[in-house]
């Protein structure tokens, strides 16, 4: 008797490689070095680039011509920027715990926030402005070396929402252990918050009256600074650039030769490139997809 043995053909699936984000072909550029630590990086409507070297008390501006150069000094020890609709400059003023709105033109800072419920903020760090102009605070605590105080006066490092034409902050979440980079989708319905003390990422939706909904684990990993590009992939810093797709997936790891990469932010004439303050320097790449756009 002839034993037969039996084989089931089964159809092999095959998965498409998932994309990167870099450029075929791009190569990481220095734009700027000598700086003391850099931080906050934001783009204006002509692709100019607006970021901080905090401990020297600055905010740099990089132009579309590749040019580099004080934008405001002193700078209220700014960190974390953002522009809104009218193009003005929104700094975290840490330097004495405060929110403030420039001027482009003038370069005068107005000081929109002082405290939360009568105390100091912990500092505010990163921000994100929604397309109908309310805005998004985190307020982590980092002893900085030019403070009097040691310890902060909130009860705990959050996020505040301000609303536009607002003068008092709201705070919008209670479970945090220190969040620090914030972004949010250009049709204002997504804010994604890194809690770089919990090495995690959460989405949340966001309600017309600031209220942040229906939090979910987004990746397991914080973040210092975040942006979003065109394809709704987010950017990730600390370790050189790390980007998820919408699904939470690593499809790309952008490496730095620097200690620290703050932030990012995606700018230039063609809204394609990825600028990254880390450490002492400032660079550059160019990506396949560009900076996402405000519907």
């Amino acid at each position: 008797m002839v034993s037969v043995a039996l084989f089931a053909f089964v159809p092999l699936s095959f998965t498409r490689p998932i994309p990167g984000v870099v450029a075929p072909g791009a190569a990481l550029r220095q734009l700027g070095k000598g700086f003391s630590f850099t931080e906050g990086p934001t783009v204006d409507r002509a692709g100019n680039v607006y970021f901080t070297d905090q401990p020297n008390d600055r905010i740099v501006k990089w132009g579309t011509d590749g040019t580099v150069s004080d934008f405001l000094k002193p700078a209220g020890r700014a960190n974390g920027l953002c522009f809104d609709n009218q193009q003005n400059l929104w700094a975290c003023a840490d330097g004495k715990n405060e929110l403030w709105r420039i001027d482009l033109k003038t370069k005068k800072p107005l000081v929109v926030i002082r405290d939360f419920g009568g105390k100091k903020l912990n500092g505010p760090n990163d921000l994100w402005i929604r397309p109908d102009g309310g805005l998004y605070l985190t307020d982590p605590f980092y002893q900085r070396p030019y403070w009097d105080h040691k310890a902060m006066e909130q009860d705990s490092e959050q996020v505040y929402f301000l609303p536009a034409g607002g003068k008092a902050l709201v705070r919008v979440t209670t479970e945090f252990t220190k969040p620090n980079g914030i972004v949010g989708t250009p049709d204002g319905k997504t804010l994604y918050v890194a809690d770089i003390g919990a090495g995690k990422t959460y989405s949340y939706a966001i309600q017309k009256d600031g209220r942040l909904t229906d939090r979910k684990l987004f990746c397991e990993q914080g973040s210092d600074g975040m942006t979003i590009d065109s394809e709704g992939n987010v950017y990730l810093t600390g370790k050189g650039v790390s980007v998820y797709n919408r699904a939470g997936e690593k499809i790309d790891q952008i490496d730095i030769s620097e200690n620290w990469t703050a932030n990012v932010c995606i700018g230039g004439k063609k809204r394609n490139e990825l600028f990254i303050t880390a450490s002492g320097a400032i660079y550059a790449i160019t990506l396949r997809t560009t900076a996402a756009a405000r519907e």
